[in-house]
């Protein structure tokens, strides 16, 4: 295996001074990579190095959860089959233990790529799924993607998510699975009112009403067209999320929770 490059590392530049105050660098966000595989947790670290995060590597369940309590992370990269407690089971004790507003994102890196596998992750609360094998580059956009999107790191602290589906209101972008969803305004509208309404069961009128201002049925045909749309951009990935409730309208959840 060859590894991947990396750009340069910036030069340091002495903090500047004013009046005898010292301007502090931006503390850098701190990752914890859980693998047994020492030379992805290598690699891995070495990426998110020159990326401008500060980064921890452990090689079991156990040793995981004696560093979250220890150094409070801001993002854990966790691997699924570990020698110890299983990766599942890690982010299971890791929710027991957290309080409200204090969840540290989890992004699963596994082989398991089972559509069940994927369910469990999402109901233990992840963030995001990345199987092996595995781009270095892509999984660092996905950690400074899910740092956006779920610590309010960037632009945009109003967001609606459910699962691995994200949408910021004051960006109006949309992220399934960390990938960036291109969505046009009145896709965008239909994905806001589904995912404001995750888990209910909404009519074909309710959602022609709230999206397109219509008060008539007549033109259901507009709605399935936009319905088709976004499944096609939202549900290229496993599992999917928005489903046909038979003679009654549509609804965004799993398939696990109907």
């Amino acid at each position: 295996m060859v590894p991947p490059t990396f750009p340069a590392a910036p030069s340091c530049v002495p903090a500047p001074r004013d009046h005898g105050f010292v301007v502090h660098e931006e503390r850098k966000p701190r990752v914890l990579l859980v693998d047994d595989e020492e030379h992805i947790t290598e690699l891995v670290a070495m990426g998110l190095s020159f990326n401008g995060f500060e980064t921890e590597r452990v090689a079991s369940g156990r040793a995981a959860l004696e560093a979250v309590e220890r150094t409070r992370p801001d993002l854990i990269v966790l691997d699924v089959m570990l020698p110890d407690l299983d990766g599942f089971e890690v982010a299971r004790r890791l929710r027991q233990t957290e309080g409200a507003g204090t969840r540290v994102p989890v992004i699963f890196l596994t082989a398991r790529d089972s559509t069940p596998d994927k369910v469990e992750g999402l109901r233990l609360g992840s963030d995001d799924y990345v199987t092996k094998p595995f781009s270095i580059e892509e999984l660092i956009e996905r950690v400074k993607a899910v740092l956006r999107r779920s610590t309010g790191a960037g632009p945009g602290d109003h967001r609606l998510s459910y699962a691995d589906l994200t949408l910021d209101e004051d960006t109006r972008e949309v992220w399934r699975a960390g990938k960036l969803v291109e969505l046009t305004p009145t896709e965008y509208k239909l994905c806001h009112y589904l995912l404001a309404n995750a888990r209910r069961v909404l009519t074909r009128d309710q959602i022609l009403e709230h999206v397109w201002d219509y008060t008539f049925a007549g033109n259901a045909s507009v709605l399935e067209t936009y319905i088709s749309y976004l499944r096609a951009k939202l549900d290229n990935v496993e599992p999917a999320l928005i489903h046909t409730v038979r003679g009654v309208g549509y609804t965004l959840r799993l398939k696990s929770e109907g």
